[in-house]
């Protein structure tokens, strides 16, 4: 299920996704021009500098696109239910098919999700069993690449040599101060707005809870682990092999098809 092409029509989320999208580029582009290429070329910074930013940046947007156009789990019209399992599945109200517990209903995308976490307009999809851990993939990369940024701007005018040579292009020379002022705002806001994200999606996932089990106080104590954390974690990416949990160009195998009914049953 989770290689299914998964896209949601919402203009909200377009807007949304077009916003990140932008700043992704804007950085991408002008922090090379500005400060990489520029201090790598009079050697002041080596070329693993470089190297690591364009890293950090490849691996962001694949993850943002991967979570945006992968299938977070929607249930299917006629779902087969095993006998032994039918105990585990319940009957929506909003949209009376049948779901395993812990799948929730998603009014913008109008359909049940298992284990839905909750509907993030920014990668304008559901964040759900199949795709949570790319999104994870997205805070992290994003606030890795957030700081780069920011790091990247205080050196280059704090730390860093001046340059010799004037920037061959002339919109940059004009412009250089807005332009890294514009970098470092967006930089910043990103990484406050992102850091808060990330943080409550791993306590989430320590815990075993989902953002709307949490909202909906429906678990007793959502503060105990229920799981050893390895063992929630591994079965959000897929894989026992932590290095894995970092490369989103990958596909996720389920540790185990009841994965999603459990616990909180």
């Amino acid at each position: 299920m989770g290689r299914r092409i998964h896209f949601v029509v919402d203009p909200q989320g377009w807007c949304c996704m077009g916003l990140i999208i932008f700043v992704w580029l804007y950085n991408t582009i002008f922090i090379p021009k500005v400060i990489l290429f520029p201090h790598y070329e009079e050697g002041h910074i080596s070329i693993v500098t470089v190297l690591c930013y364009y890293f950090c940046s490849l691996f962001c947007i694949a993850s943002l696109l991967r979570a945006s156009v992968s299938d977070p789990g929607k249930l299917p019209e006629n779902p087969k239910i095993p006998i032994t399992e039918r105990e585990y599945w319940e009957l929506c109200n909003k949209c009376n098919m049948m779901r395993p517990k812990r799948s929730h209903h998603c009014s913008r995308c109008g359909h049940c999700v298992r284990r839905m976490d909750h509907h993030c307009p920014w990668i304008n999809n559901c964040v759900g069993e199949d795709n949570h851990w790319l999104f994870l993939q997205l805070c992290f990369y994003a606030q890795i690449l957030s700081s780069y940024t920011l790091i990247l701007d205080f050196c280059h005018y704090y730390y860093f040599l001046p340059l010799k040579k004037e920037n061959g292009d002339v919109f940059v020379f004009r412009h250089e101060l807005a332009l890294l002022r514009i970098s470092a705002f967006m930089g910043l806001i990103i990484l406050v707005g992102i850091s808060g994200l990330f943080y409550t999606q791993l306590m989430g996932i320590f815990t075993d809870t989902t953002s709307i089990e949490k909202m909906s106080n429906c678990c007793e104590d959502v503060s105990r682990p229920r799981k050893p954390w390895q063992q929630t974690f591994s079965e959000v990416f897929g894989t026992h092999w932590k290095i894995l949990w970092f490369i989103p160009f990958r596909q996720r195998q389920p540790l185990r098809v009841p994965y999603h009914f459990v616990n909180h049953v």
